[in-house]
């Protein structure tokens, strides 16, 4: 709203080529100034008339009346009523010059708000104004209007997300937290998973978060962002690794039908029959490394080859 007002201010001076306030100033001005003249004038007329016409000094007896006397008195009491005077006039003049000038600036100085962007004054006929090179064209300005709501459409899509994470990390901060946050709260109520990160082997890959009590800790395990880092620098050798296996992987069975399991438990069975021979110490003359085995130990390595050609 004041820039509309300061919009229309600035038609109307340009128009006028003097604000409209200052047209006002001048009447109120011109008022004062005839008031002013008026009141001199009754002054110096009321000044000119003797004293005893006015009736100074009627009521006195010629020998108490003296003339000074008489015109002193007849003096101030005019410059008294005067100033009176001169004060009502300038009061009465105020008030309403006051009403005069919001009257003459609402509905007569004036040009209403929605109309005063389209007035053009009689100088500007027939002014034609090239435009520069680089001018938006309405095309241009269309695609950057559509530009900016597509931005703050983005905008307030990331500030949801924003919030959403924000939402969840502060929810798995309270889980990975050793301590509740609700104090009355028991534990069942209040699921925790401080274990992951409270453990020795959670300082080791580096994901507690308390501090370190010694150096001999801080060297066990680096923070979770070294580790991300090192697996980051192990995907391309493991992307190595898949391509290599994946020519072999085309050289194997397509169906597990089609493999040969009684080769492979002959094979299992021979090689553990062949294992407890080593280590029971079958045979003549043979001394098998290592501690003898007891009583109980062979036949629990008997049974278990027993039930193991038993499934073959």
């Amino acid at each position: 709203m004041t820039d509309q007002h300061q919009q229309v201010d600035a038609l109307l001076t340009e128009h006028f080529r003097y604000t409209p306030l200052s047209l006002i100033d001048d009447i109120i001005n011109t008022v004062n100034t005839i008031i002013y003249r008026a009141v001199e004038a009754i002054e110096n007329g009321l000044f000119s008339i003797p004293p005893r016409q006015l009736g100074f000094g009627v009521s006195k007896t010629s020998e108490d009346s003296t003339a000074p006397d008489v015109d002193g008195e007849a003096k101030a009491e005019i410059e008294n009523g005067v100033h009176q005077l001169e004060t009502l006039l300038e009061s009465t003049v105020d008030r309403n010059f006051d009403k005069f000038e919001i009257y003459t600036l609402r509905n007569i100085l004036t040009v209403p708000d929605d109309l005063a962007p389209y007035i053009r004054l009689s100088h500007y006929e027939g002014l034609n104004l090239p435009l520069p090179p680089n001018a938006p064209t309405p095309e241009s300005i269309v695609a950057l209007r559509r530009k900016v709501h597509e931005t703050k459409k983005l905008n307030r899509a990331l500030r949801n997300i924003h919030a959403q994470n924000a939402s969840l990390i502060s929810q798995l901060t309270s889980l990975l937290s050793p301590t509740p946050s609700d104090p009355s709260a028991s534990p069942q109520d209040t699921p925790s998973l401080s274990f992951l990160t409270s453990l020795p082997a959670a300082a080791f890959l580096g994901l507690s978060f308390n501090s370190p009590s010694s150096a001999s800790d801080a060297k066990i395990g680096g923070p979770l962002s070294a580790q991300s880092q090192f697996l980051a620098t192990q995907l391309p050798a493991l992307r190595e690794a898949v391509a290599t296996l994946r020519p072999k992987l085309r050289t194997l069975p397509e169906k597990i039908g089609d493999v040969d399991w009684e080769s492979s438990r002959e094979e299992r069975r021979n090689y553990i029959e062949d294992r407890v021979r080593k280590v029971v110490g079958k045979g003549v003359g043979e001394n098998p490394p290592g501690p003898r085995k007891g009583l109980e130990e062979v036949r629990g390595l008997e049974s278990l080859t027993a039930n193991m050609g038993g499934e073959g």
